[in-house]
């Protein structure tokens, strides 16, 4: 008998615990060219703005020894163009809750930006808002919302205050205390979170004798930074109330099954999918064999054992 990989998630059943991550699978028409994304447990569309985005100039993607750094901007078509025409595509995917959860992934530069695009996306359906709070706060003089507490705090019950689907932050490592940062996001209403995003990185160009990026600084994901998130997956996961969805270089179907360990619902693969855009069947494959031949009938079994 097959083992169950069905999740809970904050209210939103997942067929397993397996993700797409924001900003790696486009809305899905790309992916859905080449698998059944029935197959997943959800998909996260590409980070949107209230505004369409053409991103930042110069160099976008730089590859490392271990991972990946972007400095692509949230190019986006906006919140009206996606309702209109991308979020129409991604609940072609499979129906619900057989296929997989759709999570809309929302930036902003300022409370109001936040707020109008919620706005927006309440008359919408899909099941989850993932709020990114790394965007920088052109208010607070471009550092980002999710660095301080009391910030992230603000716009997390702004946002609550008015957001009709369930609410997950996407928290960043970059935060001066993420533990405190995300039992803010929790004491405000939040129904889950998900980490972490990118790691503010740096690369060099020594022929030209400046940075590689035109904004200097990008963010680094991939492999070089599995350890760093799995140890703040499980940091958090012993602490928090709401559930936890684990991102953060995972390539494998044991790197799923460790976030999973150390307290994630469900993981979120992200860079992995351009290097092999099927990774997450296989990762999928994985975890079922493994917890087969382990004797596992579910995989609630492992969660959180670490």
């Amino acid at each position: 008998m097959k083992p169950s990989l069905v999740t809970d998630f904050a209210g939103v059943r997942l067929k397993n615990p397996l993700v797409l991550a924001s900003g790696t699978c486009g809305f899905g028409r790309e992916f859905s060219e080449i698998f059944d994304m029935s197959r997943l447990g959800g998909i996260c569309s590409k980070g949107l703005t209230l505004e369409a985005k053409t991103g930042n100039r110069g160099i976008r993607i730089w590859e490392t020894s271990a991972g990946v750094m972007n400095s692509v901007g949230l190019e986006n078509p906006g919140v009206p163009v996606f309702i209109e025409k991308e979020l129409p595509f991604m609940q072609t995917l499979g129906p619900r809750p057989q296929g997989p959860a759709l999570i809309v992934n929302l930036g902003g530069h300022s409370i109001d930006d936040y707020l109008a695009g919620v706005e927006l996306l309440n008359g919408a359906d899909f099941d989850i808002l993932e709020l990114n709070i790394s965007c920088p706060n052109v208010k607070a003089g471009g550092m980002a919302f999710g660095v301080k507490t009391e910030v992230a705090r603000d716009v997390v019950r702004a946002v609550r205050s008015i957001c009709k689907h369930r609410l997950m932050v996407k928290l960043s490592p970059n935060a001066e205390d993420i533990a405190a940062l995300a039992r803010a996001c929790e004491e405000e209403g939040a129904d889950a979170v998900s980490l972490v995003n990118t790691f503010l990185a740096m690369a060099i160009d020594i022929k030209k004798r400046r940075p590689v990026f035109e904004n200097t600084y990008a963010g680094l994901s991939g492999p070089a930074i599995k350890p760093i998130a799995l140890r703040m997956v499980h940091q958090l996961a012993g602490v928090l109330k709401i559930p936890v969805m684990g991102a953060g270089g995972i390539t494998s179907w044991q790197d799923a099954a460790e976030f999973i360990m150390a307290g994630a619902a469900a993981v979120q693969i992200g860079t992995a999918n351009f290097i092999n855009p099927k990774i997450s069947l296989d990762i999928l494959a994985g975890l079922e064999t493994w917890l087969e031949s382990q004797g596992i009938a579910d995989i609630k079994e492992i969660r959180g054992s670490v």
